[in-house]
């Protein structure tokens, strides 16, 4: 039983436009973007004003010291291309450096054995070798039309004019102020005298921000110096010397090594459409194991799922995880929080990006460098602290990850869609492409239509929307729980998507999410910001 009205209803109507559009977390990341598109940019010119511009406003979700992975889809070529730049670990690590405690769990995302002090999860010593500078450097040097100087001009304007701090984002670090406050950049940075800042009232119209101005040089020299320079270059000396400092093992030599790669994607059929999907060491193996387990009869071609819809969804998200459990090591708590955030853009021209950006938990390793302004990953987390498991801690060894960007198609259109969430990501991406390619939704019904998470957990969530049939058909066999679609806690992934049927576009994001929309670009000096 829980406090929450059973008679509300909200909507957040998918935006139409035949111009570009572009999904996000953030209202203001997706409009840095779609000003982009309408000066004339590629889809990947608007992924990389926009992912630069999240790194500024939603700082716990993702940011430069990240990682991640992007499926591409370019309309000319008629081809799909995965960009993945996931982390790495130090190549100095040591796995003797994190002894297991003997007591009980790890106390964040992954119920890992506990390992001394929390020095996988929380601190220097969880810093991993960040890729997504990287990724969308390459991406952009092979893909992208504007100057990229000119894309990171409005990240950088963000940091410098400050991240605003209204009730959500206020939320955010009151929820994470202890963490916070063991480092002392990091309390410098986001707290008050070690308290949250103070926000303001019911009714009061104060505008408080949090200005970043290192965070805002560093963007600078990265707009000036092209995006080697956080790897090869003085961005990453200083944060490399940051993070040795305050005794991590993340080296010059590392980030200098560091490359992200990309390669073509050949489609994954499905019922007159199909996929393309991230590879290894993300969720997109996962995914197309759930596809394969679908049976045509149990998707019923009505326009709605429904009970054995839903229960053929359960018992393939069931079985796929098992085998990810198995065969590749990704152990995270099914409903733990997560720290990433997701996006996705068409163009006007038909060119899409789905682009997952994370530094793993809420505030990464809640340790900010102070020379660059960065709030640091803490990618070491992924790894399995236990010798001898399928992801066991090594040095210079890949993190796997839950994204799953995904490009699909339906008999009549593309779609790119992702989402946040760690391990619910895959299965909210899973059946919002089921709801597009087996049920004809378009992409406004499909978001606001209820879901359930079964990500490898012992119980099946569903959201209490459902219909008493369908809840009545998934706990016939399975242990079922019902959970609110609200905007915190979140029981569900965060996703944002994009659309194109003809020459017309269509972006929705997460309808519970206060701070997520979809931007179409704007056509005259009178549409609104």
């Amino acid at each position: 039983m829980n406090a929450f009205s059973r008679s509300q209803t909200i909507r957040k109507p998918a935006v139409r436009s035949t111009g570009g559009i572009v999904a996000s977390q953030s209202r203001l990341a997706a409009k840095a973007g779609a000003v982009v598109l309408a000066n004339g940019g590629d889809a990947l010119d608007a992924a990389v004003a926009t992912s630069f511009a999240l790194g500024v406003l939603e700082p716990w979700m993702s940011g430069p010291a990240g990682g991640g992975a992007m499926m591409i889809w370019r309309e000319a070529e008629q081809k799909a291309y995965c960009v993945h730049y996931g982390m790495r670990s130090p190549a100095a690590l040591d796995p003797a450096d994190y002894p297991l405690s003997g007591e009980g769990v790890a106390s964040d995302l992954f119920p890992w054995k506990a390992v001394v002090g929390d020095r996988n999860v929380e601190g220097a010593t969880a810093v991993a070798v960040p890729g997504l500078v990287d990724g969308i450097g390459v991406a952009h040097q092979r893909f992208g039309k504007q100057p990229w100087q000119d894309l990171l001009a409005p990240a950088i304007a963000l940091a410098r004019e400050g991240l605003q701090i209204d009730w959500y984002a206020a939320l955010i670090l009151a929820s994470n102020t202890r963490s916070l406050a063991r480092d002392a950049d990091a309390a410098a940075l986001f707290l008050e005298d070690g308290m949250w800042p103070p926000v303001p009232g019911w009714t009061a119209l104060v505008d408080r921000r949090i200005p970043n101005p290192a965070m805002a040089e560093t963007l600078q020299a990265l707009a000036t110096h092209g995006h080697r320079e956080f790897y090869d270059g003085e961005i990453g000396r200083l944060l490399a010397a940051d993070v040795a400092a305050k005794g991590g093992s993340l080296s010059a030599e590392d980030l200098s090594a560091y490359r992200a790669t990309i390669t073509e994607i050949a489609r994954t059929p499905y019922r007159g459409g199909g996929f393309y999907l991230p590879g290894d060491l993300t969720a997109g193996p996962t995914f197309a194991d759930v596809f394969s387990r679908l049976g045509a009869g149990e998707m019923t071609g009505a326009h709605q799922p429904d009970g054995q819809s839903f229960g053929a969804y359960a018992d393939a998200f069931a079985g796929a995880y098992r085998d990810r459990l198995a065969g590749m090591g990704d152990n995270e708590a099914p409903h733990s929080p997560a720290c990433t955030t997701h996006f996705s853009v068409v163009d006007r021209d038909g060119n899409m990006v789905a682009m997952t950006q994370t530094l793993l938990s809420v505030f990464g390793s809640r340790v900010v460098s102070p020379s660059t302004g960065l709030l640091l990953n803490n990618g070491i987390m992924w790894f399995d602290p236990e010798p001898g498991r399928p992801n066991s801690l090594a040095p210079g060894k890949r993190c796997l990850m839950n994204v799953c960007p995904v490009i699909g198609e339906t008999a009549d259109a593309r779609f790119a869609i992702g989402a946040s969430g760690g391990r619910k990501i895959m299965p909210a991406v899973a059946q919002l492409s089921s709801f597009l390619i087996d049920f004809g939704m378009d992409l406004d019904a499909a978001f606001h239509h209820p879901r359930i998470d079964a990500s490898g957990g012992p119980a099946v969530i569903a959201d209490e929307a459902l219909s008493p049939a369908i809840l009545a058909a998934l706990a016939e066999t399975r242990r079922v729980l019902t959970a609110p679609r609200t905007v915190y806690p979140n029981s569900f992934a965060c996703p944002a998507g994009v659309m194109r049927r003809g020459v017309e576009n269509f972006g929705a994001s997460e309808i519970m999410s206060p701070w997520g929309d979809a931007v179409a670009e704007p056509s005259g000096a009178g549409d609104p910001p």
